[in-house]
């Protein structure tokens, strides 16, 4: 009996003099291999030059785990939890000494419950780091990819998502077009001397309707499948570069959809603008309870801007469906530069163009830029900046001597001044020059940018009329134009279908309407733009036409780096000249009813007479010498390359 106390009296001694945490490691603790509910970014690379990465893990109630990370050469430095218990951010430091694998994440419940998951880091291919952007040499294809061409009819409709079906008849419902389809047709793209493609946006859009466009995303790391998946995209990158041409990505930092997966369990508080409004009507949501943006733009640059004006420009809603960003907050922010950091390793991108670019948090666009920049020294990035105003544009471009001292970090904006000024240009016909001076001050313009020659020029998009709906059905103007883009010291972009005259005659500026479906993208088209049948004599002439100024233009220095200089117009004519050693491209515009002999006299500085040229578009060869006959109504390109 004696032995049995002395027993029990040592057993709880013994007990009593453990420590707490080793008391509570007695409890066994059950590991749970688990696949988190979401981790973004999905993986990430050993070898960045910003060491730091934020995982956002959102798994269900993941806030009461203790997280800890186990991998040589990975640190966990801190942790946040979300505003939502479902949400947790870690603060990693990937060292050089990590290397590719996969590392351990674990949470430790006070429970004792472990829950493992693993996440990948992946090593770079050193071949393709520099990751080159677009420039002047190129010539950027954009595409709507579901009006384009439909390779896999597959894929049209899926059950998963809100949208359902195809109707090729409605301008607004989905037809069909998808990435498979941009792959099959490259030999087209290529063959006619485009050197990028540009699709609009091919991530998931599970909205109700009019999803076709891509610009309302529900998952920013998800390929919308109906497009196909991230290895079709990965795909088309990749036949992008076997042919020595680039893939650039349509980006939306400004908005995401209405049904992207977050809205129904935001992490922050602040995570959207409007945020609290939009959450008291949740259930009874009818886009109203939101105050939408003022679209005023210039607040961004207005030394008098009101901070309602601001605010309301900066934190409005694009519209009703689309649920404004607010990347003031850093967890945001980070997210956000990530993914497109995610996205340039992923498809291995000759850059990005980001949508709505005056409309988010200004500086964050700058870090976000900078971001991207620092990572790749050589990449490109062009923003919209839908404004006519020229100061406005150059406001955002990098380099810019701003009074307000902002430095955007951006290389490029989009042209829409040049845009218009072609265009109205064009159209003039009562005054003396009949319009030319337009073209003529509109270049002029060019004092007012960092670098003119990395600015996104265009004469239409998915967002206007066509250009040759715009200059009302004329074609000569439409060849104008076209000779005019693609000579001036810019970074040219054609839309799908321009080069044979697509059309919104019957209802201009109809969003639907622009986008139609490209000729021969579909099986069973009565018309097909890739091998001509069915194409009248016009449009295969204008397509002719573009072929030949891409094809030049692709392999002249005098273009692509050249010195520009032009002449006043005169008589309804307007001479431009790009010139790089001894190559010489002469652009000539004559709006004139009736041929024009042009005196070489004015331009004896450029040391004409006696050199040999050639008309790009005829392939007549001949010699300067006093006169130049330049043919009525039309545009003309000459070349001191013979050959």
């Amino acid at each position: 009996m004696n032995k049995v106390i002395v027993c029990f009296l040592t057993l709880i001694l013994w007990g009593c003099a453990q420590k707490p945490e080793e008391s509570t490691s007695a409890k066994a603790e059950q590991s749970i291999p688990v696949v988190l509910e979401r981790v973004a970014p999905p993986n990430w690379w050993v070898g960045m030059k910003n060491q730091e990465l934020q995982l956002m893990v959102k798994h269900p109630n993941i806030a009461d785990y203790f997280p800890s990370v186990a991998y040589k050469g990975v640190s966990l430095l801190s942790f946040d939890k979300g505003d939502s218990p479902n949400y947790v951010f870690l603060n990693l430091k990937i060292s050089a000494a990590a290397l590719p694998g996969e590392l351990l994440l674990r949470f430790k419940h006070g429970d004792g419950r472990v829950l493992e998951s693993t996440y990948v880091l992946k090593s770079r291919n050193d071949e393709e780091r520099s990751y080159r952007g677009f420039n002047t040499k190129d010539a950027i294809y954009l595409i709507t990819p579901d009006r384009f061409a439909n390779a896999n009819p597959e894929n049209d409709s899926l059950k998963t998502l809100r949208e359902q079906g195809i109707d090729r008849e409605n301008a607004y419902k989905r037809h069909g077009g998808d990435i498979e389809g941009i792959i099959r047709s490259l030999d087209y793209i290529q063959d006619m001397g485009f050197t990028a493609v540009w699709p609009s946006p091919l991530l998931t859009n599970d909205m109700k309707e009019s999803s076709y466009h891509g610009y309302a995303i529900t998952d920013y790391y998800q390929v919308d499948p109906r497009f196909g998946t991230l290895d079709t995209y990965k795909a088309l990158s990749s036949a992008l570069r076997k042919r020595g041409m680039k893939l650039i990505m349509d980006q939306v930092a400004n908005h995401c959809g209405l049904n992207h997966w977050w809205m129904s369990d935001l992490p922050f508080r602040n995570w959207i603008n409007n945020q609290e409004n939009f959450e008291k009507h949740r259930s009874e949501w009818n886009g109203e309870t939101v105050l939408l943006t003022n679209h005023r733009r210039t607040v961004n640059q207005d030394p008098y801007a009101s901070k309602h004006d601001q605010l309301l420009n900066e934190e409005g809603w694009f519209v009703a469906t689309m649920p404004d960003l607010n990347q003031r907050n850093p967890f945001l922010a980070k997210y956000l530069i990530q993914n497109s950091i995610w996205w340039v390793e992923t498809l291995h991108l000759g850059g990005i163009r980001q949508d709505t670019y005056p409309y988010p948090n200004k500086d964050f666009m700058s870090q976000w830029a900078k971001a991207i920049m620092r990572e790749y020294p050589n990449f490109s990035i062009v923003g919209e900046e839908w404004s006519y105003n020229p100061l406005l544009i150059a406001y955002w471009q990098s380099g810019a001597k701003n009074k307000d001292g902002y430095e955007s970090n951006l290389p490029s904006t989009m042209d829409f001044a040049m845009q218009r000024t072609i265009v109205q240009a064009l159209m003039e016909e009562e005054a003396w020059d009949k319009g030319l001076v337009k073209l003529y001050e509109g270049l002029a313009n060019d004092f007012a940018y960092a670098n003119p020659k990395a600015i996104m020029c265009f004469l239409d998009n998915h967002d206007m009329s066509r250009i040759h709906t715009q200059l009302k059905g004329s074609v000569a103007k439409t060849k104008m134009a076209l000779s005019y883009l693609l000579v001036l010291p810019r970074i040219p972009q054609i839309y799908y279908g321009t080069e044979i005259l697509m059309d919104d005659f019957d209802k201009p500026g109809d969003h639907g309407l622009i986008r139609s479906d490209f000729p021969g993208g579909w099986q069973g088209d009565k018309k097909n733009a890739f091998t001509g049948v069915g194409l009248s004599k016009q449009q295969k002439e204008m397509q002719l036409f573009v072929k030949k100024l891409l094809q030049y233009r692709k392999n002249s220095e005098a273009i692509a780096e050249g010195e520009t200089v032009h002449f006043a117009p005169h008589d309804g004519v307007y001479v431009l000249f790009r010139i790089a050693k001894e190559e010489l491209v002469m652009h000539v515009i004559n709006k004139n009813t009736t041929a024009k002999e042009l005196s070489l006299d004015r331009f004896k500085e450029l040391n004409l007479e006696g050199r040999r040229f050639r008309n790009i578009l005829t392939e007549e060869k001949g010699q300067w010498s006093t006169q130049l006959k330049v043919p009525a109504n039309s545009s003309v390109i000459l070349t001191t390359k013979l050959n």
